[in-house]
């Protein structure tokens, strides 16, 4: 028989009652030992089976044991969707020291994370550090992951947006892009549309911010070629009646 539970202590305890015997009389196997992942994100439960050959119950006493148990896990799940009212100074302050405590862990030679208030909707995450271009990666492809990871986090949690600047990558990418989009943007004012070649990674993601603020009347979207490549779109809007 397999238990699961987000601890060894609570999937002991189902095993326990659900044969009316002691832990100590029951031979078990640990499947797996629980985690608590990153941001909540890869989380492990604890997975245990009981190697004993014990007479089980009758049906109807089983389900009065795993009943109260499901319905406790289902109550907890739909807890943790739920988003948490805070204010955006609140949650900075939750930030901080969650990351933070995070980063000790690892072997990332860097300065203490300043989480801030970017605007009344956004957090900005700010590394730097010896090991903060580490972060990056080649073609900043752990910028991207930890972006997400942030945003996920912030996001479905707390309902605030998130930017992550790391020695100062963001900045200069943002300048970088800037400059390579005046041709684009020219054209946009010019035709009243176009479509980018592609971008890898978090520069799509720059490029469209940029592209919304430049055409906040327009549509501008990131698409995606069949080879998984992106790239943009900037349009008109329909109007209902075309």
């Amino acid at each position: 028989m397999i238990f699961e539970a987000k601890t060894l202590e609570e999937v002991y305890k189902q095993a326990s009652e659900y044969y009316n015997k002691s832990i100590s009389e029951l031979e078990i196997k640990i499947i797996q030992s629980p985690s608590k992942g990153i941001f909540g994100f890869f989380a492990k439960n604890a997975i245990i089976e009981i190697l004993n050959e014990i007479e089980e119950e009758t049906v109807e006493e089983k389900e009065k044991i795993i009943e109260p148990k499901t319905e406790e896990i289902i109550e907890k799940s739909e807890k943790t969707n739920e988003k948490v009212e805070l204010s955006i100074d609140e949650v900075i302050k939750i930030a901080q020291k969650e990351i933070n405590e995070l980063f000790d862990l690892s072997c990332f030679n860097i300065d203490n994370i300043e989480v801030k208030k970017y605007d009344d909707e956004t957090i900005i995450f700010e590394i730097n550090g010896e090991d903060s271009a580490l972060l990056i990666g080649k073609e900043g492809y752990r910028y991207n992951a930890l972006s997400s990871m942030l945003f996920s986090w912030i996001s479905q949690k707390y309902g605030y947006k998130t930017r992550l600047e790391i020695a100062s990558f963001l900045e200069s990418q943002e300048e970088m892009m800037r400059s390579f989009l005046e041709p684009t943007i020219r054209e946009i004012e010019q035709k009243g549309r176009c479509k980018t070649k592609p971008f890898d990674g978090v520069l799509a993601y720059i490029a469209v911010e940029i592209l919304r603020s430049e055409f906040p009347h327009k549509y501008v979207a990131i698409k995606k070629h069949r080879d998984g490549s992106q790239y943009i779109i900037v349009n008109d809007f329909l109007n209902k009646n075309d």
